[in-house]
């Protein structure tokens, strides 16, 4: 699906939450669009929220059979990279990265290392 800022407020929306819960939306053509402010808690990750900037990659499923798949385009990677880079370069330079299956084990978003990508450029699948 390419699905943006606006999608995934309404559905968080339906869920009773406050809005979208990720901070940072990446769309499959690498637009990057601000869901909830860096400053406000986000509702991305169970126990993590308070702690962490969630940003969401668009896909990641197979489009008829919803199965996880590592299906990103590189426009949404490069744009991955930069947004990393920056908020660690100007607002969180102890920051770690990590995916979601870091922190939940029933959960494979975003189906790869996402912290030794971000240091190696290795895609390691984790489905």
């Amino acid at each position: 699906m390419d699905i943006g800022v606006k999608d995934i407020d309404r559905w968080h929306r339906e869920r009773g939450w406050m809005g979208c819960g990720y901070h940072l939306v990446i769309k499959r053509d690498g637009t990057v669009e601000q869901g909830r402010e860096l400053n406000r808690q986000g509702a991305h990750v169970r126990g993590q929220n308070s702690k962490s900037v969630g940003i969401c990659l668009v896909g990641g499923k197979r489009p008829k059979s919803k199965a996880p798949e590592i299906n990103y385009t590189d426009e949404q990677m490069a744009a991955l990279r930069s947004t990393i880079d920056n908020l660690i370069a100007e607002e969180f330079p102890a920051a770690q990265v990590k995916g979601h299956t870091d922190f939940d084990k029933g959960k494979t978003c975003p189906n790869f290392d996402a912290g030794l990508w971000y240091e190696t450029d290795e895609i390691v699948s984790t489905i």
